[in-house]
């Protein structure tokens, strides 16, 4: 209650901190602490349900793994879920509580992308246009990597920058902790970009894929056959699409330079594009 008070404007990282202690130091902590948490978060009072926030994320900065299993669960996947679905109280929660939570919740898909349920539970949030767009991370706060981190994650990817930020981290000085901020921030920024170019590529060559079989599928079945007026218009709408695709694919080929692989994945979709295109084209009546 101290910890959440809405009473009290500013975080009291005090009661916070003596909070993450209590968690820590019993067996039952993580899956008792989630359940006031989740009652809290869900408080009609806003300023109640942001410090609940606050403190669930600085559990997840300080309480480790068993913390970790418990918030992954849907029981309380769940109960953030229902914060933002108008089926509960997606209705009458402000929207700084909803922008919160969406946050943490794409934040975990970050820091722990080994966790099927969170995942899960997001894109389902998506999938039902509940949550829009992934939202960008807070600027105004540390968000310091949980402990113990999944293996590969981003901070063990730049040897250089994970050792500045660990030193950073373990400064007592606020400029330092600043420092760290803006560091994490910016890995994480990185990250989001790097799996956002990925899902681009993938869904560009899967639907470069469709479209081919499509191409092959219409030339197969027209082959020895003079093609009446739909066919004509089924063609042309085949040819559109495909031409569409082209300069998508010419673009991925430039963002993906530098991994050999990907690129010759985008090479050798443009490759079949360009083949299926030119056989469709020679089905199209001369004027």
């Amino acid at each position: 209650d101290k910890a959440t008070d809405p009473g009290v404007p500013e975080e009291n990282w005090e009661f916070i901190q003596q909070f993450c202690d209590r968690v820590n130091a019993s067996t039952e902590g993580p899956s008792l602490a989630l359940r006031l948490l989740a009652h809290k978060i869900q408080s009609p009072q806003e300023l109640e349900a942001l410090h609940a926030l606050t403190v669930l994320e600085t559990c997840v900065n300080n309480c480790g793994e068993r913390f970790h299993h418990a918030m992954a669960k849907f029981r309380f996947l769940n109960e953030l879920i229902k914060v933002l679905s108008p089926k509960y109280y997606g209705t009458w929660s402000s929207e700084q509580v909803k922008s919160r939570v969406t946050a943490v919740l794409f934040s975990w898909t970050v820091w722990f992308p080994q966790e099927v349920k969170i995942q899960d539970a997001y894109q389902l949030l998506k999938k039902e246009g509940i949550v829009k767009e992934d939202p960008r991370l807070p600027q105004d706060k540390i968000l310091p990597p949980p402990s113990p981190r999944p293996q590969n994650s981003i901070f063990d990817t730049d040897e250089e920058k994970s050792k500045l930020l660990a030193r950073l981290l373990k400064s007592n000085n606020s400029e330092d902790l600043q420092a760290a901020n803006c560091l994490i921030k910016s890995m994480v920024q990185e990250e989001q970009e790097k799996s956002a170019k990925v899902s681009r590529r993938v869904s560009t060559i899967r639907e470069v894929s469709e479209k081919v079989q499509s191409m092959g599928e219409f030339l197969e079945a027209h082959r020895t056959q003079e093609l009446s007026r739909p066919d004509q218009e089924a063609l042309q709408t085949l040819l559109q699409h495909g031409e569409k695709l082209r300069p998508l694919l010419f673009r991925l080929a430039s963002e993906t330079v530098d991994d050999e692989e990907a690129l010759g994945e985008v090479l050798q979709a443009s490759e079949e594009l360009t083949q299926a295109l030119r056989h469709c084209r020679q089905l199209v009546p001369s004027q």
